[in-house]
């Protein structure tokens, strides 16, 4: 039985896999025009580029992703214990704790600070700021 999630961002779609194939595509339609086709070399250039693409969406996904149950929040590597939030607040204090690991929120998406049950301030992330804050007040204390 999966948990109700309130929230959530993936850190990356699967889209950006398709960049290779495609700029494969257009150099042998270019090539085709032109003269003689490279096969082996578009394909080899399309597939390089293509997982190129692929560890780069999966390490988003892995370090960039946000995940609001009932019972936990996940942003990135961490999770928290949603027991552990009492509340969410509207200004973070200079050196709050930046959940997830990293020194910074990062780049592109917005704080969120929230304030733990034992009264310190972390800040959470994701793109949608206002939509995870509005999904951690919303949570039942």
């Amino acid at each position: 039985m999966s948990e109700e999630i309130l929230f959530a961002e993936p850190g990356s779609t699967w889209w950006p896999v398709l960049w290779g194939p495609a700029f494969a595509v257009a150099g042998v339609t270019v090539e085709a025009l032109s003269g003689p086709v490279h096969w082996v070399a578009w394909l080899v250039i399309g597939a390089a580029l293509a997982g190129g693409a692929a560890g780069w969406v999966r390490g988003r996904r892995r370090l960039l992703r946000v995940r609001l149950t009932p019972a936990t929040l996940t942003q990135g590597t961490e999770t928290l214990a949603v027991q552990h939030i009492a509340g969410v607040e509207e200004d973070a204090p200079a050196g709050a704790r930046v959940l997830g690991g990293g020194w910074t929120v990062p780049r592109k998406l917005i704080g969120v600070p929230v304030r733990l049950s034992d009264g310190r301030v972390v800040l959470a992330w994701a793109r949608d700021g206002d939509g995870l804050r509005a999904a951690l007040a919303g949570l039942p204390r």
